[in-house]
């Protein structure tokens, strides 16, 4: 098990890592899922000892790496940049970090050539990296990294460069081929939280440098246990509403006065928000919102609203195209919303709805 505790990191005046601690567990892909500065590289540069934590303790199996530098580590990491050797062959690329740990060259590019023809490589042994498409030299990339055999694998976005539909097909088949790699601790870091709940046995949330949630995908997205975690594993954005409750009703800003039956729950007086996710709002409801924008993406439609002075997204299941400054009419399916209290804390209702 690698076990982080309590680990901070400030670097430049800014705060990189906030009292962070996560435990990786054997033969368990962990995804990191967070906005760009979120922390989730650096995380894996102080794991990987390219940085050193101002703070807290990473250790494997109870064995300190704080005092270890990067190279005694046994950690193996792909990043987003196609970090591969311009000089050598592909096989010779592979080969190269086991060469490096005293490996026989016979039996490092025996081993090399059996994992480039796992990641789909096999015909291209003799070729420079220079000469390969970009999905393909980060499969070298990948295959370098795995053929270590390394108890920690730390992948850094790695697909974030490629276009959309060469993503899609090496993420199955890396899912794939980790698969096979018992034992081994998988943490990925993405920002798409579509990937991220996809890949992960378990995702972390992390916002501004800090862990704001962690646990199995379904409930991390099922049951976002603050704002902050929210906002971080939906995509489209979560739409946000403020929630007046009294003794005599309550009333939503913008969409005026709602019933406990609206809501599908009872609340106590005082001030809540209202989360609800993009496919929960349908076209062709009471509330009369202007279009600010449309995207289309695939067979779905992303519309950007302004209701009574509210962005607004809703997300259609189907392709529409919708005139800029239009005015369409839109429902809202209040009783699917998160409910978060003055704190920005989930209040729990025993639902777990998509």
């Amino acid at each position: 098990m690698l076990e982080i505790r309590s680990l901070s990191l400030v670097q430049d005046g800014d705060t990189c890592l906030d009292d962070v601690s996560i435990r990786f567990e054997p033969g368990q892909l962990t995804t990191l899922l967070g906005r760009t500065l979120a922390g989730k590289t650096s995380l894996m540069r102080a794991i990987a000892g390219l940085v050193q934590p101002d703070a807290g303790s990473i250790a494997l199996d109870g064995t300190d790496w704080l005092g270890l530098p990067p190279w005694r580590r046994p950690v193996a990491m792909v990043t987003q940049q196609f970090i591969n050797y311009p000089h050598l062959s592909v096989l010779d690329n592979v080969a190269f970090p086991l060469l490096r740990r005293g490996v026989a060259r016979d039996e490092a590019r025996d081993r090399a050539r059996d994992m480039l023809g796992r990641v789909g490589l096999a015909d291209f042994t003799d070729r420079r990296p220079g000469r390969l498409s970009g999905g393909q030299q980060q499969r070298v990339a990948i295959a370098r990294a795995l053929v270590k055999k390394a108890p920690v694998l730390l992948l850094d976005e790695p697909f974030v460069n490629l276009d959309y539909k060469l993503r899609e097909g090496l993420r199955e088949e890396l899912i794939d081929i980790l698969t096979a790699e018992t034992g081994t601790m998988v943490v990925y870091a993405s920002t798409d939280p579509r990937e991220a709940l996809q890949m992960g046995d378990r995702v972390v949330l992390l916002s501004e440098g800090r862990v704001v949630q962690a646990g199995p995908p379904r409930t991390v997205y099922g049951a976002p246990v603050s704002v902050a975690a929210a906002q971080v594993v939906s995509d489209p954005p979560i739409n946000l509403l403020e929630l007046d409750v009294a003794e005599e009703g309550a009333e939503v800003t913008g969409l005026g006065a709602v019933t406990p039956a609206d809501l599908g729950r009872a609340l106590p007086p005082g001030r809540y928000t209202l989360g609800l996710r993009a496919h929960d709002l349908r076209l062709g409801g009471p509330h009369a919102a202007h279009v600010a924008l449309t995207e289309v993406s695939g067979s779905e439609t992303v519309t950007h609203l302004v209701l009574a002075g509210q962005n607004l997204v809703m997300l259609e299941r189907t392709v529409t195209e919708h005139a800029l400054g239009a005015t369409i009419g839109i429902g809202l399916d209040l009783t699917r919303a998160r409910v978060f209290d003055a704190t920005g804390t989930l209040v729990p209702n025993g639902a777990d709805h998509g």
